[in-house]
């Protein structure tokens, strides 16, 4: 949340708001450890249903920290960020969001068609395709993230100390 006080300084994230940011953390560090090598892993029905239930607990999740973040909570960057840091900040914010409840959503459809019986085909290998594109592209929207935390805690603009438990700023 952004603070009204001469200095600027945005006063950081609610308890919540830090819970479900590194919880995210951990939950998709943990599925992208268990990911699924290729398809004809789905043979394993237990593997098949796991993903599926672990796919929609992950969206379920993330749809309650956007309505959460979005409904509560502020901006930690200062008022007097540039107008394109502010952009920037939404535009990877946001495509964090996209990608990875694109993720989990075609991660579901697969589970869904496989289980069906759809194992070839178009349709699947599109799916697939988006489900591929998504995983990539949050770690690029991940790693912007992270870099622009980093200059944030190298600027001293209070950036950092609003969402990191470590290394906290003077």
């Amino acid at each position: 949340m952004e603070q009204s006080n001469s200095v600027n300084k945005p006063s950081g994230y609610s308890f919540i708001a830090k819970t479900l940011h590194w919880g995210f953390v951990a939950i998709f560090a943990y599925g992208i450890y268990k990911q699924v090598d290729t398809i004809e892993q789905l043979e394993d029905a237990a593997l098949l249903r796991f993903e599926v239930i672990f796919a929609a607990v992950f969206l379920t999740l993330l749809l309650l920290r956007f309505f959460y973040m979005t409904r509560t909570q502020s901006s930690s960057l200062p008022e007097s960020t540039a107008w394109w840091q502010k952009l920037a900040a939404k535009v990877v914010h946001y495509g964090i969001y996209v990608s990875f409840g694109s993720i989990a959503a075609s991660g579901i459809l697969i589970g869904v068609l496989y289980s069906l019986g759809v194992k070839a085909g178009f349709v699947i290998e599109a799916i697939v395709g988006l489900h591929e594109i998504s995983v990539t592209l949050s770690y690029y929207l991940i790693a912007l993230h992270v870099l622009a935390a980093i200059y944030h805690r190298f600027l001293k603009d209070g950036v950092w100390s609003a969402m990191v438990p470590v290394w906290k700023e003077d």
